[in-house]
């Protein structure tokens, strides 16, 4: 069990710890840690509930085949302990070494895509994560990419040409980023459970479902987190301090998917751009549902079961799974017990 948090973030490794003397708490957000670093201000606030995009980031996570997939994020949703064990990375990290633009930079330049430049970082962060997944986008690809990302000067045309100039490298990443090397540097991260305690504040990270049931048992009043898109508002806009989270994000069972012959079984934790490519063919209508479910930055974080879990009335998930007959599996440290949603 540890007390601190680590992540890459400029080519290194970073240990954060939470003691009165750092300035950080459990649910300090990325943006604000990024914004008190003198090297990391690219990241702007603009609306600090995932609109607007002027704070987007990318996270890269180790996949099962040692590679890294990168995601676009809104970074004022993010708290700090979900970077564990992940690498962030930033528009000041796209440049190469000797200085060189990346791609998507320079072509944002040439298309004259930028104006008063406030949203400019957070664009050229979602086109950067396009590029990674998606070497040669169509313009309607561009336009999903970009739709979490508002522009009140511009307009998106120079920008949507900026995004198809740039694919004409042919994949070539000229960016300070070192592939292999992070690749050592998140393997090196221990796995292992967080449990971090402040004088105000209990966060807890586990790893494994029994730790997930005993930590609930223990406390009842703890508020339960995967994605936390809806959670983390009540930290940027209602300033509350959260007494004791329970982050449910490292659970790799809850982001298991098994399908059978006439059956298909989600895990709760399974993300919504995740959850996208698995019903595409068989799901049309869900699909269709998911595909205006946010913008990438929030189904890059947001989970199934925490649409589901938040019982909001305004909740998308929900009646696509009664449409469909779907049944949930609740299950606790008592047992499982199926029902019809």
């Amino acid at each position: 069990m540890s007390d601190t948090v680590t992540f890459i973030l400029d080519d290194r490794k970073v240990e954060l710890g939470f003691g009165p003397s750092t300035g950080l708490t459990p649910t300090t957000t990325v943006l604000n840690y990024l914004r008190s670093l003198p090297g990391h201000r690219g990241v702007k606030e603009g609306c600090a509930e995932g609109d607007c995009g002027a704070c987007t980031v990318v996270i890269g996570e180790l996949t099962d085949d040692r590679k890294i997939k990168y995601r676009s994020v809104d970074s004022c949703l993010l708290f700090l302990p979900m970077l564990h064990g992940k690498q962030l990375v930033t528009v000041e990290n796209l440049k190469s070494p000797n200085g060189e633009l990346h791609p998507v930079q320079r072509a944002m330049v040439d298309n004259r895509g930028s104006q008063c430049g406030f949203c400019t970082p957070g664009i050229v962060m979602s086109l950067f994560a396009l590029s990674k997944n998606l070497p040669h986008p169509q313009a309607d690809e561009v336009k999903v990419a970009l739709a979490g990302n508002l522009c009140r000067c511009t307009g998106y045309r120079p920008i949507i040409e900026a995004a198809i100039q740039a694919s004409s490298e042919n994949g070539k990443d000229q960016s300070g980023i070192e592939e292999a090397h992070t690749i050592q540097l998140l393997k090196s991260i221990p796995r292992e459970s967080i449990s971090i305690v402040t004088p105000a504040q209990r966060y807890d990270q586990p790893t494994t479902l029994k730790e997930c049931f005993a930590l609930v048992k223990t406390f009842s009043k703890a508020i339960i987190i995967n994605g936390a898109t809806d959670v983390s508002l009540r930290v940027t806009k209602k300033f509350e301090i959260l007494p004791h989270v329970i982050d449910l994000s490292r659970v790799t069972r809850l982001a298991r998917v098994t399908a059978g012959r006439s059956i298909l079984t989600i895990g709760a934790g399974v993300k919504v751009n995740d959850l996208m490519n698995l019903v595409g063919q068989d799901f049309p209508a869900f699909y269709e549902m998911l595909s205006v479910f946010g913008a990438d930055q929030i189904r890059n974080i947001a989970t199934l079961g925490g649409n589901i879990g938040t019982a909001s009335p305004i909740g998308d998930i929900l009646p696509v799974l009664i449409a469909y007959d779907a049944k949930i599996v609740l299950e606790s440290i008592r047992g499982r017990r199926t029902m019809k949603a």
